[in-house]
């Protein structure tokens, strides 16, 4: 019989791959302190910074879940050496478009499967963002209209809603954009004998 699957993640989107993936899995978000952790790494790059969160994700779910496959999951957001958080207020919001104005960012995907408190496999997938030229003043209409769903998200954008309106390229698939690059997951998933294949 395959292993339980568990996602270490509360995130709606994520929960909303999986399930339209087909999986039946459990949600259980991590209880880590993800700042605390980036503080010990700050020389890190931005993708080893989220393999070390995703990794930390997996390893404390699978402490409650020790005979599952637990799937922990992070992503940062980073432009050179910069590397984006949400935004907690509209101004930073506002600086943080301006900053990314006529620039490709790049999104670091990464996965983790746990189980017995030890980790079985990792990924990360990259995709890059090219923002279009913005005006201020269209950063503030544009930060108006969406309101608070700015503070959900990283680079104070959903691609899935109007914020695809900031840019003029991406290369990368959606999975990787959402936080979950599912391709690698399900193929990883299947090797394992954990989804049928």
């Amino acid at each position: 019989m395959a292993a339980p699957l568990v996602l270490a993640s509360s995130s709606p989107f994520r929960r909303m791959l999986m399930e339209n993936a087909g999986l039946t899995f459990e949600s259980r978000a991590a209880d880590i302190d993800e700042r605390k952790i980036e503080a010990g790494l700050e020389s890190a790059l931005p993708d080893e910074v989220a393999s070390t969160l995703a990794k930390a994700k997996a390893l404390e779910v699978s402490s409650h879940f020790p005979e599952a496959l637990v799937i922990g999951s992070d992503q940062t957001m980073s432009l050179g050496s910069r590397v984006y958080h949400k935004p907690k207020s509209l101004a930073e919001a506002k600086e943080s478009l301006l900053s990314l104005s006529g620039k490709t960012h790049r999104l670091n995907s990464a996965i983790a499967l746990a189980r017995n408190d030890e980790v079985v496999w990792e990924h990360i997938a990259h995709a890059d963002l090219t923002v279009r030229m913005l005006s201020e003043s269209f950063v503030d209409r544009y930060l108006e209209r969406v309101g608070k769903k700015v503070f959900g998200s990283v680079g104070a954008y959903q691609l899935e809603g109007e914020g695809i309106q900031l840019f003029s390229k991406i290369e990368g698939d959606y999975f990787t954009i959402l936080g979950l690059p599912m391709l690698p997951l399900l193929q990883k998933l299947r090797v394992l004998g954990a989804i049928d294949g």
